[in-house]
């Protein structure tokens, strides 16, 4: 993913804002448990895209794929409605507990820019159901040119989902950030109708790390600069998150971008190592990584 690349990383202060005051508020309304509900990921799994991940003699990638990760953000979605039949397809080839968390397609975000969208929308819906269980959160990620005077399309939107189905929503114009008024305007209006807050640490857009979570899921895009500091960055963000989980937090999804594709699995295996060991979890460690004494993550 291009989106807030730079050319000099290294110049980049990647250090986590400190939480917004009302995202502890909104989770000290959920009972703490002991070990949260974690979903790792790639956005694609595409052999071309994903370089050295996929075995010699391998047939079929999204088989393969759902064997080592429990979850997809689903990227492809975003540029095609795929029919009924084709999640039919993906639901069968994957474990019972893979999750696909599919990204609503441009026709409503970027070219309708949620104006008149109802049937288009529902036809979305409509083929994303076929995933039954195997559906996670659907994401709506708006243009960057998308700014708070479309406020009232955006709210029309987010009223009108339906209530039973899991939505997040990112917002990319800057002026949704840099007005605190404007700012909490949108914040309250997710977190009245219990929609996620869509978090994105990309180098060149830090001020998409807002901190502020709407409800009992922390929705989370990373995007690596194919740079040494991906790891310590990773790192940093299961420190974050264990205090958001110390808070309330049970619902984590979280999904590994890098600049060029093929470097995203060796970054989520060394999250995944770091989460497992933090939270007591046993999450799958894609193709059996392991950390090499450098703290970054190698074939075995």
């Amino acid at each position: 993913m291009k989106f807030g690349k730079v050319d000099n990383p290294e110049n980049i202060d990647f250090t986590l804002p400190e939480t917004h005051p009302d995202t502890f508020r909104v989770l000290q309304n959920f009972e703490k448990q002991n070990k949260p509900s974690v979903y790792i990921g790639c956005a694609k799994w595409n052999r071309a895209d994903l370089k050295g991940f996929y075995p010699r003699g391998t047939k079929d990638e999204l088989e393969y794929y759902s064997s080592q990760f429990n979850s997809i953000e689903l990227n492809a979605t975003f540029y095609r409605n795929f029919p009924a039949q084709q999640f039919e397809k993906w639901y069968s080839k994957t474990p019972n507990d893979f999750k696909f968390f599919p990204k609503l397609g441009q026709e409503i975000s970027h070219w309708k820019r949620l104006n008149g969208v109802a049937q288009v929308t529902n036809s979305y819906i409509d083929n994303f159901s076929n995933l039954q269980e195997k559906l996670g959160t659907i994401f709506l990620q708006l243009h960057a040119n998308f700014g708070p005077k479309n406020f009232t399309l955006l709210q029309n939107f987010v009223e009108s989902w339906p209530k039973n189905l899991p939505l997040a929503v990112e917002v990319r114009h800057k002026d949704w950030f840099a007005d605190k008024e404007i700012a909490n305007d949108f914040y309250q209006l997710l977190e009245e109708n219990n929609i996620s807050n869509v978090l994105v640490d990309t180098a060149g857009r830090r001020d998409m790390l807002h901190m502020r979570l709407t409800n009992n899921e922390a929705f989370i895009r990373y995007v690596g600069a194919n740079h040494k500091t991906d790891y310590n960055r990773l790192n940093d963000w299961v420190d974050k998150l264990k205090e958001w989980i110390d808070a309330g937090l049970q619902n984590i999804h979280f999904f590994i971008h890098q600049n060029i594709e093929e470097a995203s699995p060796l970054l989520a295996a060394h999250f995944i190592e770091k989460i497992n060991t933090e939270f007591y979890l046993d999450l799958n460690i894609p193709n059996k990584k392991t950390i090499d004494k450098n703290g970054q993550t190698s074939l075995l």
